[in-house]
């Protein structure tokens, strides 16, 4: 679904350039969730930009349902971002004067392909994640964890072939952030939905398939649950201390 083949990224401060991804290798498979996660500086950010067609990079490739985003024009990638990828956003991105179900719908609207169909597909979304109560409210009158679950629907309503996911739980509380992290296995459960999430939240990467660390610019390690949540995040939690000594 997703490969990365020796992806390298710098920047370019007057006559100095910076590296910050160094040659990343990796894959996402159809229905997986998996996660990245790394200390500030480490090239997270940086990654998901390049993913989501937001910047360029130097050197390597990137490709997403077959479909290699290097060398494509403006007006493709732009059409990439808004038919083949979800985005869900950390301030969640809702527009405060629409409801949540125009909110919801708002990919479609931005295709010109709104109608019954997207409608009842709305619907069925809010229901599955639990958020068939708010359609008709607007964002200032309900939750943080309900924002982001809205968000969550949103980024499903066009069938992207990858969400992705930036910082999803940071601005949460514990129980909202848990609300978030199960609608994504929802999504993965009832949709074979496939998620890429960076996320520096050991609980919320605990629920996923797979954990890439970056260092540096380069992964450090991968990380796959072989048993449940929490012995998972307490794996997860040995590694980062270890990276963190190195």
């Amino acid at each position: 679904m997703l490969y990365v083949k020796d992806l390298h990224k710098s920047y370019e401060v007057g006559k100095n350039k910076y590296p910050v991804l160094k040659g990343v290798d990796f894959h996402v498979a159809q229905g997986e969730f998996v996660a990245v996660m790394g200390p500030s500086g480490s090239g997270k950010t940086t990654l998901l930009n390049c993913i989501s067609c937001y910047i360029p990079f130097d050197k390597g490739s990137i490709t997403v349902g077959g479909v290699k985003l290097a060398g494509q024009n403006e007006e493709t990638l732009a059409k990439i971002r808004n038919t083949k990828l979800g985005f869900v956003f950390q301030d969640f991105m809702l527009l405060d004067g629409l409801t949540i179900r125009e909110n919801i719908l708002v990919p479609r609207i931005v295709q010109g392909e709104i109608g019954r169909d997207a409608e009842q597909l709305a619907d069925k979304l809010a229901s599955i994640f639990g958020i068939e109560h708010i359609l008709n409210k607007y964002p200032a009158e309900i939750s943080g964890g309900e924002k982001q679950r809205a968000a969550v629907v949103r980024s499903l309503i066009n069938n992207p072939l990858i969400i992705l996911a930036d910082e999803p739980t940071g601005n949460l509380d514990s129980k909202s952030s848990r609300a978030v992290i199960e609608s994504f296995g929802n999504a993965k459960a009832e949709m074979n939905a496939t998620i890429f999430m960076v996320t520096h939240d050991s609980f919320a990467a605990s629920f996923c398939d797979r954990v890439i660390l970056l260092k540096d610019g380069n992964i450090y390690r991968q990380l796959e649950k072989k048993g449940g949540r929490s012995e998972f995040q307490d794996e997860l939690l040995d590694v980062i201390k270890e990276m963190s000594m190195r």
